[in-house]
């Protein structure tokens, strides 16, 4: 690809260069194809420009014609090349280039040769040079008196090319006749005769003055120039960064080549020392071995020499003693064999080999080693493309943002992730930035006063997309989030009494008012839609593992109504459930394997159901007073269930057996007083929301008090769920919404 230089964008950047100094630079000049002046400069549709010739040859070269600089595809307009415009700026810098290199002493006027002395000017129409009398001579004559001529003196006093140095454009129809007016249905300009005979005004044409036209075709031209000046410079920041990368990749190379060294010598180092001390062990062993071995030669050679004295001297005198000889030494063999068959050597074969064991095997330690260093290229994050998912912020709580590459592949560290927060007062807030994921940034802090934050976020040392962000922190007492207000329509709630999480992290919103369930994003709180539910007075809902709405309902004043009716993922209603154990049902909860527990008030008992709604038995019978919501356990087999009447919370496991309860009618920190909504955190504990004052308390797997989370302002707040994203929702039926709260 043949190099771009400036004279192929013919802007501001090249105007000034050419402005500001009195030499020209030979390469503003030159036609990128031959390396010589222009002659007859044309322009492509990209802007770069090259001699009519030039890109002549090189259409005969290639089809379809590519800009010999950028390699963009041309699509030549009917003349050819000839129908390419010309660009006059390049003409007018030629001329002048031309002018002050002529201007200079020694250089004769181009009309008499030289044979008058005197000043010389410049006709920018006839593009010669002439001396004084010339000149005067040339003003006479009447077709030229239209012809700019530029003095000596302006020459030499301008640093650049002066605005009245430009070629006249002349008509190609009327060749005497300068170019003046602007045809703006047909986008041609035109001369004064065109104006009369092939663009008079009227509807298919309208001839304006050039003037006009230009001043608002430089005013586009400005807006174009403010479009591309910021991404030009974003470029070239880019481009510095990637010759910096450049520069600096023979460096990064060594240091990796460095460290890569040094990690395997020390693998290779620890496997000869291991080499080494397992040599040295089986020499010991050896030894031992060795040792032990020659012990027990010794002790077999020792009885051996025994036993075989014993034996001859027993055969000889069995064979030839006398029968006086045999009486006399009977005794003392008898007494000598027996002491060699007490005292036997150990004919054991004791270990006599050191075997050396694999304790990897070798297949094992090659797939070891091919995954011992990694190699990985380092890219610098494009700041532009990342994102940070911003959270509500509660005052004296750990919350987090997440700072999101958008799928960049990178090996940033945590240095190159700088984050700045600011409170109210300007004063700083401690942040800490933490990977959570391949090219997922956590970034948390704890912010001491509530009011409008500023969250300022960089990657590199460049600010991400977005920042600075303002970050509303909220008191730890008031609601993150709220969602609805009193109505009908969408986004709208109706007596709120109960709410859900689905799987997809969405908030499922029962209505007794409008007898409906809304389901809602809980981080936006935009209305995802709903659905109608029938039977009258809902209560409760939950949502089972297959997406299904289970809900409860039932009119205290019609016995017929009372249900549980399931619901499908797009609310259709899929089964009704009336079983006869089923008296006035309220909270709900569904088990994984789709058998339900439902709270019975009127009955002062739970219910474990299958899912067809046959009853596997009753829990809590004669133990509790008014039971209202129903949280469960599947890991511990336990059941949480909130005894309004009571005032406490009851814990059954599955089997119906009380496990424990907790708390007492009271207002003071861990007290009840008429606990509605109920819900368990990951972690086991109970999240219990007093329907009398408000309070929204945690309290420990065994029921011990931990922390209030915040007092539900709104009279008589009902049911809760907690979200994926670590907040209570809060259902309050007097206030029609539902208030989300940090936990």
């Amino acid at each position: 690809m043949i190099v771009s230089n400036l004279a192929n964008n013919p802007g501001s950047i090249m105007a000034s260069k050419m402005q500001g100094s009195a030499d020209f630079d030979e390469r503003f000049l030159t036609c990128p194809v031959c390396l010589l002046h222009f002659r007859d400069p044309r322009v492509l549709p990209c802007l770069h420009t090259f001699c009519r010739e030039c890109l002549q040859e090189w259409a005969t070269k290639q089809q379809p014609l590519e800009c010999p600089t950028c390699r963009t595809h041309v699509s030549l307009p009917d003349q050819g090349v000839d129908g390419l415009r010309t660009n006059f700026y390049v003409n007018n810098l030629l001329d002048f280039a031309a002018v002050k290199k002529g201007a200079g002493p020694g250089v004769p006027c181009q009309v008499c040769e030289g044979r008058e002395e005197g000043a010389r000017s410049w006709c920018v129409q006839c593009a010669v040079l002439l001396c004084e009398s010339c000149t005067i001579t040339h003003r006479r004559f009447p077709a030229m008196k239209g012809h700019q001529i530029v003095s000596q003196e302006n020459l030499e006093a301008s640093e650049g090319v002066p605005s009245s140095f430009q070629r006249k454009a002349f008509c190609p129809k009327h060749e005497d006749q300068a170019l003046t007016f602007y045809c703006e249905p047909c986008r041609t300009l035109v001369c004064v005769a065109c104006t009369v005979v092939d663009h008079r005004p009227g509807d298919e044409h309208n001839p304006v003055e050039i003037g006009a036209v230009a001043e608002r075709k430089k005013r586009d031209l400005q807006g174009l120039l403010e479009k591309v000046e910021p991404r030009t410079k974003e470029v070239q920041i880019a481009l510095n960064d990637v010759e910096t990368e450049i520069s600096e990749m023979p460096t990064s190379a060594d240091a990796a080549i460095e460290q890569a060294t040094a990690y395997f010598d020390q693998l290779m180092a620890l496997l000869r020392d291991r080499k080494e001390e397992v040599v040295k062990e089986i020499d010991s062993r050896c030894q031992e071995v060795g040792k032990c071995l020659e012990t027990q030669k010794e002790a077999m050679e020792f009885e051996l020499a025994g036993l075989t004295s014993a034996f001859e001297f027993c055969k000889q005198t069995w064979e030839h003693g006398s029968d006086v000889h045999v009486i006399e030494v009977e005794g003392q063999a008898r007494q000598r064999v027996e002491e060699l068959l007490t005292a036997l050597a150990d004919l054991t074969a004791g270990p006599s080999q050191v075997v050396f064991s694999e304790g990897t095997a070798v297949a094992e330690f090659r797939d070891d080693v091919a995954r011992a260093g990694r190699v990985d290229v380092k890219a610098k994050v494009d700041a532009s493309r990342c994102s940070v998912e911003m959270k509500p912020a509660v005052v004296g709580v750990s919350n987090i943002c997440l700072l999101d590459t958008n799928g960049q592949i990178s090996s940033e560290y945590k240095d190159d992730v700088t984050v700045t927060l600011n409170d109210p007062s300007g004063q700083a807030v401690p942040t800490r930035v933490q990977e959570k994921d391949r090219g997922l940034w956590e970034i948390s802090y704890k912010p001491r006063v509530g009011g409008s934050h500023r969250l300022e976020v960089k990657m590199n040392g460049r600010s991400v997309a977005g920042s600075p962000y303002d970050v509303r922190v909220h008191n730890s007492h008031d609601p993150i989030l709220t969602i609805g207000r009193l109505g009908d329509g969408e986004g709208e709630l109706s007596v709120p009494i109960d709410v859900a999480v689905g799987m997809d992290g969405n908030i499922a919103v029962l209505e007794q008012g409008n007898d409906r369930v809304q389901i809602f994003d809980a981080k936006t709180g935009q209305s995802l839609g709903g659905f109608p539910v029938d039977g009258g007075s809902p209560f409760g809902i939950d949502i089972d593992s297959n997406g299904q709405f289970i809900v409860t309902s039932g009119n205290p004043f019609s016995g017929d109504t009372k249900a549980i009716r399931v619901y499908s993922r797009e609310g259709k209603l899929t089964k009704t459930i009336k079983p006869d154990c089923l008296v006035d049902p309220s909270g709900v909860a569904v088990l994984q394997d789709g058998r339900m527990v439902v709270a019975d008030w009127k009955q002062e008992s739970c219910l474990l159901l299958q899912p067809d709604g046959s009853l596997i038995r009753e829990i809590g019978k004669g133990q509790l007073r008014r039971p209202w919501f129903i949280a469960v356990d599947e890991s511990r087999d336990l059941i949480f269930v909130t005894d309004c009447g009571a005032h406490k919370v009851c814990v059954f496991d599955l089997d119906g057996n009380l496990k424990f309860k907790f708390s007492k009618y009271g207002e003071n920190e861990g007290e009840l007083q008429w606990p509605t909504g109920i819900t368990l955190d990951p972690a086991g504990n109970i999240i219990v929301l007093n329907s009398f004052n408000g309070r929204l308390q945690v309290f420990g797997p065994d029921g011990t008090y931990l922390r209030t989370v915040a007092v539900v302002k709104g009279g008589h707040p009902h049911g809760i769920a907690l979200t994926p994203d670590g907040h209570i929702a809060v259902a309050c039926p007097l206030e029609n919404c539902i208030d989300f709260y940090k936990y």
